[in-house]
C-alpha cells in the first residue's frame, strides 16, 4: 500500500483527524484532492493569507483568514446539513496557532461533531507537532513522496521533455538502468527528482547511466542537511578478504529484494558483525549494500540524543520514518553499543530505554524492506534483548585475520597503490604479519611507502618487513580482551 491509498483508506475508516506531515505541499494537496473526488467529499482548505475556500474558489468566507473564525465557520458547517453531504477539512500550517486555548477548544468542538460524521479534519504540516488533548483522536502520517510508479512516470515523462525543447540533448537508458534511477530517486520529492534529473542530463547534454553518480551525490547533500541518516554513494566497488561465510551468505539471499509479488522467502532482516577492532567490518557493511544491489545508508545513533525534553525520540521517530520511505536499503549500524549501551542509565530520566525499546520493536515488527547491517567492538555492552534471534537474520564473529586472508590484504592494499608482489612475498609477509589486523596491515603499506620515498628508494618487502617488526599490533597490546570475545563467540556466532 502506498502513502496514497493508506490515506484513502484512514478517510474512508472515518478517523476524525488526520495529520499529513508532509515535505510536499502542493504534490499532498492533489492528492487530498483526488481522495476527496473519489470518496465524494467536498474539499475546503484554509491557509492563513488565503483564509477558508470551498472547492477551487478563490472567494473565502468572510474574515476566515483568522484561524478562529475559520474554525468557528466550520463547526457552524458541521452544526446543519450541507447540500454537499460529508467534506475534508484542510488546514495549512494550524499547529502553530494551537498554543492558544480557544483555537484548541474550538478544535475539539469540530472534532466532536466529526466523530459521527463522514467529515474529516486534516493538518497539513511540514513537521509532526500536536498537543497531547488531540492525539486520541488524530493519526499521523508522512507524505509528500512519490511511490515507485510515479518517479518511473517522471522519469519517462522528464526525458521526453528534455529531448523535446534541447536539441543536442542524447537520452541513452535502458529499462534496467531507468529502474536504478527509479531507486536512486526514492526518497525524494517531485520537485527535487526533476532538480536533479535536469542537473544531471543538461550538465553535459546527456543523460546516462553515468549521472547516477551525480545524482547520488545530490541525494546525500540533502539527507546529509537532516544529519540523522547520511547517505554512502557506492562509486566503486570495494574489495575484502576473507570473510568466505558472509560471502555465501550474501550470495544466498542476493536477489531477495527483488522479488516480485508472494514468496516463501522472506528478504533477510540483517546481520550483526562483531569482533576484534580494525578486521573490516565497517568495509563488510559496504561489501553486504553491494552484494544485496541496495542503497547504503548509515545511522550514527549517537546523533538521535538531544539536549530537550523529547527531542531524542522525535529523532529516532523521524529517522525511522525517513528510512521507510526510502526502502529498500542497506542500514549500516556503527558501533551499535555506543548508541543502545547506556539503556540501563538512570541518570537521563529513562530515555535510553525509551529509545531502545522503539528500536527493538521497530526491528522485530518492520514491513519496509530495510536490511540491517550492523557492527560491534564490545559485546559486553551490548542489551541482551538485541541479540535474541528475530532482531537479526545471525550473528557474524569477525577475528584476526588467517595467513591466506593477511596475503590477500597485502595484495589488496599493494594493489590499490599501483604496486604488486609475487604469491611467495605475499606469503611471506602474511607469515612476519601473524595477529595483526586488517587496518594494521593497510598502515603497514602505507608505512612503507613513506619510508622507501624518504629513502628514495622504490617500495619493496624489506620496506613492509621493517614496519611490520616496528609495529606492536592490537593482539598484542589487548591479548586478553580478543581472548575473552574469542571464548564469548564460541558457539554462539558464526565466524566470517
Amino acid at each position: 500500500m502506498n502513502t496514497r491509498e493508506e490515506i484513502g483508506l484512514l478517510i474512508k475508516s472515518r478517523y476524525p483527524l488526520l495529520f499529513l506531515e508532509t515535505a510536499d505541499e502542493d504534490y499532498s494537496v492533489i492528492q487530498l484532492k483526488e481522495i476527496g473526488s473519489e470518496q465524494n467529499l467536498e474539499y475546503f482548505q484554509w491557509t492563513l493569507t488565503g483564509g477558508l475556500v470551498r472547492g477551487d474558489s478563490q472567494n473565502a468566507f468572510y474574515q476566515s483568514g483568522a484561524p478562529g473564525i475559520a474554525l468557528k465557520t466550520i463547526l457552524d458547517l458541521l452544526m446543519k446539513p450541507q447540500p454537499w453531504g460529508a467534506a475534508l477539512y484542510v488546514m495549512k500550517d494550524l499547529t502553530v496557532h494551537l498554543n492558544d486555548p480557544i483555537i484548541l477548544r474550538l478544535c475539539k468542538d469540530i472534532l466532536k461533531q466529526v466523530n459521527s460524521r463522514r467529515d474529516t479534519l486534516v493538518f497539513l504540516s511540514h513537521s509532526y507537532n500536536l498537543p497531547k488533548e488531540l492525539e486520541s483522536s488524530a493519526v499521523h502520517i508522512v507524505g509528500g513522496y512519490p511511490d515507485i510508479k510515479e518517479i518511473r512516470r517522471l522519469i519517462r515523462d522528464s526525458v521526453t521533455e528534455l529531448t523535446r525543447w534541447h536539441d543536442q540533448m542524447t537520452v541513452k537508458l535502458d529499462d534496467t538502468e531507468i529502474e536504478q534511477l527509479v531507486l536512486a530517486f526514492k526518497g525524494l520529492t517531485l520537485q527535487q527528482i526533476k532538480n536533479a534529473l535536469h542537473q544531471a542530463a543538461l550538465d553535459n547534454n546527456r543523460l546516462c547511466i553515468e549521472d547516477l553518480v551525480s545524482i547520488e551525490k545530490y541525494k546525500r547533500r540533502i539527507y546529509d542537511q537532516e544529519g540523522l541518516l547520511e547517505f554512502y554513494p557506492l562509486e566503486t566497488k570495494e574489495e575484502i578478504g576473507g570473510f568466505h561465510n558472509l560471502k555465501k551468505w550474501l550470495e544466498e539471499r542476493k536477489d531477495s529484494f527483488n522479488l516480485v509479488g508472494k514468496s516463501a522467502l522472506p528478504p533477510p532482516k540483517g546481520i550483526l558483525l562483531m569482533g576484534v577492532q580494525g578486521c573490516g567490518k565497517s568495509l563488510a557493511a559496504r561489501i553486504i549494500a553491494e552484494k544485496l544491489n541496495l542503497p547504503l545508508y548509515r545511522l550514527d545513533l549517537g546523533k538521535l540524543y538531544g539536549s530537550y525534553i523529547g527531542q531524542t525520540e522525535e529523532n529516532l521517530r523521524k529517522a525511522l520514518m525517513t528510512i521507510g520511505r526510502l526502502s529498500p536499503l542497506c542500514l549500516w549500524i556503527d558501533e551499535i553499543e555506543k548508541g543502545l549501551a547506556s539503556s540501563d542509565s538512570k541518570s537521563d530520566g529513562g530515555v535510553s530505554k525509551r529509545v531502545l525499546a522503539t528500536f527493538l520493536t521497530w526491528m522485530q515488527e518492520r514491513k519496509e524492506k530495510c536490511f540491517i547491517a550492523a557492527t560491534a567492538n564490545d559485546v559486553q555492552a551490548l542489551p541482551p534483548e538485541l541479540l535474541r534471534k528475530g532482531r537479526f537474520d545471525e550473528i557474524f564473529f569477525v577475528d584476526l585475520p588467517d595467513r591466506q586472508t593477511r596475503a590477500d590484504l597485502f595484495r589488496i592494499h599493494l594493489g590499490k597503490r599501483g604496486l604488486a608482489a609475487g604469491e611467495k612475498n605475499l606469503l611471506s609477509l602474511a607469515d612476519a604479519s601473524d595477529g595483526f589486523s586488517g587496518a594494521e596491515i593497510e598502515q603497514v603499506v602505507i608505512s612503507a611507502l613513506y619510508s622507501a620515498k624518504t629513502a628514495q628508494q622504490n617500495i619493496g618487502a624489506t620496506h613492509i618487513l621493517e614496519q611490520i617488526r616496528s609495529t606492536r599490533p592490537l593482539s598484542v597490546l589487548r591479548s586478553e580482551d580478543i581472548e575473552a570475545l574469542r571464548l564469548w563467540a564460541r558457539g554462539r556466532t558464526i565466524p566470517v
